[in-house]
């Protein structure tokens, strides 16, 4: 049995794949500037699993059964705040960076988290 959606759900669930894809770009800049020691081990994680975040919302967005892969995206964003937090200690985030990092990962979890809830179990 297909699930429900309202008409205005696709366009919603797409402007989370768009959030984490942005949060992409911007993380993607800034591992850049990591100093070369970091950048391979803590970049290339916190890179990976930035797409992995992406992958998951847009194979959720076209899967039939969205559930599954909004568990491992919900599951990839609590990993990346981990590696985020590893970045930040380590003095890789400067400036208003952490701050940022929060309230995006925070923004995109919370869209995904109301898109896992709005689907029927």
């Amino acid at each position: 049995m297909p699930e429900a959606s309202t008409p205005n759900s696709v366009s919603e669930n797409a402007v989370v794949v768009q959030r984490a894809y942005e949060f992409n770009l911007w993380l993607l800049r800034k591992v850049e500037r990591f100093p070369r020691s970091f950048r391979f081990s803590v970049g290339d994680r916190l890179v990976a699993r930035a797409f992995d975040v992406v992958e998951g919302l847009t194979a959720a967005a076209w899967a039939r059964d969205k559930r599954a892969s909004l568990e491992r995206a919900l599951s990839d964003i609590n990993g990346l705040r981990i590696l985020l937090r590893t970045a930040t200690d380590l003095g890789l985030l400067k400036d208003n960076a952490p701050e940022f990092v929060a309230t995006k990962l925070e923004e995109i979890g919370r869209m995904a988290g109301a898109w896992r809830k709005s689907l029927r179990p």
